[in-house]
């Protein structure tokens, strides 16, 4: 793991004001989102101080910013869970590839919970409570929704932090000896999230059919997906990717 990093020590801890601080940088996680990498501009700017504490060595934390400018997409109430966690494993300076694993495999199902918890959970509620009281001539109607709803979202977002850090920190302990293990694993989950955002994300379809005498076969629903449903949107993915090897620019591959 040392040969990762010029500077190996991890003597640096981040203190209980360092995570709050972090935890209102959150806020700003979608501030600069973008199609070619999503929120990952704003989990740099959210995490950049406490990627600073840890590494003191230039060449450290140029990598770590690096790494961290990746795609990365998750629900915005609950990324302090995945930045917590992500810190502990930068201060116990792990395998980079640990790191990208396991933030990968953290992102997605943070998203689908936190829509669950608060878009179809949380928001419902609070806004009904808040509504009805409006609706009967009470002005305190839209206050009380937002009191109750940001309760519940910042205590999430500061708690979150707190549980991700310390989390993270007992879990590398724990598991210090199985490193490759886990990334391994992470990167496993990882791919599989990916695939699924392929499958769910990526709507490409063709009304083709081919005739064949008086028959006729739609070439999506009788050959394409009874070889693998969604092979378009998998065979345009690595389509995409060819050409981005190719050097060919994000713009380029929107535009397309």
């Amino acid at each position: 793991m040392a040969s990762n990093y010029v500077d190996s020590s991890k003597d640096v801890r981040l203190s209980k004001r360092d995570l709050n601080i972090l935890a209102w940088r959150s806020l700003f996680l979608q501030a600069s989102f973008n199609y070619e990498r999503m929120q990952a501009a704003g989990w740099l700017y959210s995490i950049i101080p406490g990627l600073r504490k840890i590494h003191r060595n230039k060449d450290d934390l140029s990598n770590s910013m690096k790494d961290h400018m990746e795609f990365f997409n998750t629900h915005p109430f609950l990324v302090t869970f995945i930045m917590g966690i992500i810190l502990a494993m930068e201060q116990n300076k792990e395998d980079r590839d640990a790191i990208r694993g396991i933030k990968v495999a953290t992102m997605g199902p943070l998203g689908g919970i936190g829509d669950a918890l608060f878009w179809f959970t949380l928001l419902p509620i609070t806004a009904g409570i808040g509504a009805s009281l409006a609706m009967d001539g009470n002005i305190a109607g839209p206050f009380i929704f937002l009191i109750l709803f940001n309760i519940v979202h910042f205590g999430i977002r500061f708690g979150l932090m707190r549980y991700g850090y310390n989390t993270g920190v007992r879990a590398i302990q724990k598991l210090k000896e199985s490193t490759k293990l886990v990334s391994r694993a992470a990167s496993i989950i990882g791919l599989s999230v990916v695939g699924g955002l392929i499958a769910t994300y990526i709507n490409f379809k063709t009304t083709a059919v081919v005739k064949t005498g008086e028959a006729k076969v739609a070439l999506q629903t009788d050959l394409l997906d009874k070889i693998m449903p969604a092979l378009l949107p998998l065979a345009y993915t690595f389509l995409m990717y060819y050409l981005l090897k190719k050097g060919r620019s994000p713009l380029t591959l929107i535009g397309i």
